[in-house]
């Protein structure tokens, strides 16, 4: 102990905030940057893996070939486009994922609308929802989050938050969100 003292008084002010510093730097790296790029993999991964799906979906007959994706005419990519999307009849599963990530993140979800937009000349559908949710900021960002990782082909179009006073903690948030469905 008398050693460790000696040293750090040899050190002076300038190495103390230096050693800091680095400490600092050592326990940020642990708790944001390798969570990061734990998850920056995931998604790499994952990303990987849908576009072998893809590929292997349009070519069953041909093993995967990454080539055949490119080779791919107007009308097939336009299908390709079309099947990313989930059908009309599905949403109420997608109602029910957004009510489970919500109880996941712990946030209080109120008397929601849904209404379906179905445009004659369109393939494509959109269910217009608006969520009106309770909970703390980190509580409702991570909702979204979720939410949006969750259903890619669901895209917010407002938000609009609301707090009684600067002394509660808990938001009210009014999400209005598209969901684009297959016809």
């Amino acid at each position: 102990m008398p050693l460790l003292r000696w040293q750090l008084e040899r050190l002076g002010n300038l190495g103390k905030i230096g050693i800091g510093l680095m400490l600092a730097a050592g326990i940020y790296y642990f708790l944001v940057v390798m969570p990061q790029a734990t998850e920056l993999q995931q998604l790499k991964d994952r990303a990987v893996m849908l576009q072998a799906q893809a590929v292997s979906k349009n070519n069953p007959g041909e093993g995967g070939d990454a080539e055949a994706g490119k080779k791919m005419s107007g009308d097939q990519a336009l299908q390709v486009f079309y099947d990313f999307f989930p059908r009309v009849d599905s949403s109420p599963f997608w109602i029910r994922e957004l009510v489970r990530i919500a109880k996941k993140q712990g946030v209080e979800l109120t008397s929601s609308e849904y209404r379906l937009i179905n445009e004659k000349d369109a393939r494509m559908a959109r269910y217009e929802m608006v969520l009106p949710v309770r909970g703390k900021y980190s509580q409702i960002r991570a909702f979204i989050a979720d939410a949006l990782e969750t259903v890619p082909a669901m895209a917010i179009s407002a938000i609009a938050m609301k707090r009684e006073s600067t002394a509660m903690d808990k938001l009210e948030v009014r999400l209005e969100i598209n969901l684009y469905m297959n016809k």
